[in-house]
């Protein structure tokens, strides 16, 4: 195995992961981005995907890892797929677009599994929170994963792995195999999302890090995996991306502060991130509409990523909460009826109404040339609604609340967490999880915040 192959530079980088000097604006995105991950994680409690990860979790019952909502404790992979899949399943958490689009808080909950199982401390936990998102964004800004079809998440499996070698305190050479192992085994297909989206879509990265958590274990345990896993003949390279350089150099470091985790960006909408702009658009547009039965028809221009993925066939007619939510023309159309986009947006029976459908059908995407030049740096969208007096009212949003301009403050995460815990947690467990997560560095065990993201705690 070469010294200079991608997955050894990687697993060094994990391997010599200082914990001690991350940067203090480093230490405060990564207690920002945890709490806005258990803020999801509550918006997911109840859900059918979610109960049959529990009912799997449930199957076996050990004392390593805990799963939120439950006092039920299991191994640390599929603490970690239960976990990561109520982080995903509204579509709420964070994420970051580069040539790859992606969630890097994916693999939050599943470093925590490890940390807790492993009796690491909240620093620790910090440190490969940082490093899990270091790896992935940086592998997001050097190679498309969807134009050959293949799925994002697995960018997730390279990432996940190198996190959970740092928490198992494996050598690089074992963090590598993890990578091989996580890596070639775990390869999965962009059909999760297209066409109608399924509960995987939801599911797919909770899977990658329960991949990449076993791939470590059984590094830990002396297994070697395929290699080389990037440059090989038959490797990542070769079969999945086309070759990119990673220069692991540059990667972020106490010294040259330069962490990607600064550079991800956060949802105050519960739905699919590219297409944040757009709704803003349409919010600022829906006081200057009397009434919608005065909308002739609606023109979204937008990027060609956003033509392609999220105004494709069956982003027309969505039947499911998970295609609605990456619909372009659904959360315009919900967007301009109801002036805003909450969880009751992809109710069925909002996906189902009539107006809804009939706004659909005056819509039409095509892609702005300009706009596509913006992105991946900018997301923007505009949106010209044109009424049955001949009147045109145009709106464009480069930027929003979330993104690296504005990025949303710990008073803003505070609110997403409250309003997404009042249903289920007491006032004093709320109080409890706020004050766990804003001290997370400095915890040394994690059974107060299970007990107090506990089902009606």
């Amino acid at each position: 195995m070469s010294d200079t192959s991608m997955a050894r530079r990687l697993a060094r980088y994990a391997a010599e992961f200082d914990p001690e000097n991350l940067p203090t604006a480093v230490t405060a995105r990564a207690r920002q981005r945890f709490l806005d991950s258990l803020a999801c994680v509550l918006g997911a409690y109840g859900a059918r995907p979610v109960e049959a990860a529990l009912a799997l979790a449930r199957s076996v019952s050990v004392p390593a890892s805990s799963v939120f909502g439950t006092d039920l404790r299991t191994t640390p992979d599929l603490a970690a797929f239960a976990n990561g899949v109520m982080v995903r399943y509204l579509d709420y958490n964070d994420g970051y677009m580069g040539k790859e689009p992606g969630h890097p808080s994916d693999s939050i909950f599943a470093c925590l599994a490890l940390a807790e199982a492993e009796g690491r401390s909240g620093r620790d936990l910090v440190a490969a929170i940082v490093l899990a998102y270091e790896i992935q964004m940086r592998l997001q800004d050097a190679a498309s994963l969807n134009k050959r079809g293949w799925d994002q998440v697995n960018y997730i499996n390279i990432a996940m792995a190198a996190a959970a070698g740092y928490l198992l305190r494996l050598d690089e050479a074992q963090i590598e195999q993890a990578v091989n192992i996580a890596l070639n085994g775990h390869i999965a297909m962009r059909q999760v999302r297209s066409g109608t989206l399924s509960d995987w879509k939801g599911c797919s990265a909770a899977n990658a890090t329960r991949n990449a958590v076993f791939a470590a274990q059984l590094a830990r345990h002396g297994m070697t995996g395929p290699a080389p896993i990037f440059e090989g003949e038959m490797g990542l390279f070769a079969q999945v991306t086309g070759p990119f350089e990673l220069d692991v150099d540059t990667f972020g470091t106490a010294q040259n502060g330069d962490f990607a985790i600064l550079r991800s960006l956060t949802k105050t909408f519960p739905t699919n991130g590219e297409l944040h702009t757009a709704v803003w658009a349409a919010i600022e547009l829906r006081p200057r509409i009397p009434h919608p039965g005065v909308i002739e028809g609606i023109h979204i221009e937008s990027s060609e990523f956003n033509c392609r993925v999220l105004a494709d066939a069956d982003k027309w007619r969505p039947t499911t909460r998970e295609t609605a939510d990456h619909s372009l023309p659904y959360n315009v159309a919900r967007a301009l009826l109801d002036g805003d986009i909450t969880v009751d947006s992809y109710a069925p029976e909002k996906i189902a109404d009539p107006l809804v459908q009939l706004l659909m059908e005056k819509t039409r995407v095509t892609e702005a040339p300009e706009l596509t030049a913006l992105f991946p740096k900018h997301l923007p969208n505009r949106v010209t609604v044109t009424l049955t007096s001949g009147e045109r009212l145009t709106q464009e949003v480069v930027t929003g609340p979330g993104s690296t301009e504005t990025p949303m403050t710990d008073a803003d995460f505070e609110r997403k967490f409250l309003r997404m815990a009042e249903p289920h947690l007491a006032p004093e467990a709320r109080d409890d999880v706020l004050a766990f997560a804003g001290s997370l560095e400095r915890q040394t065990a994690y059974d107060t915040l299970f007990r107090g993201m506990a089902r009606g705690a």
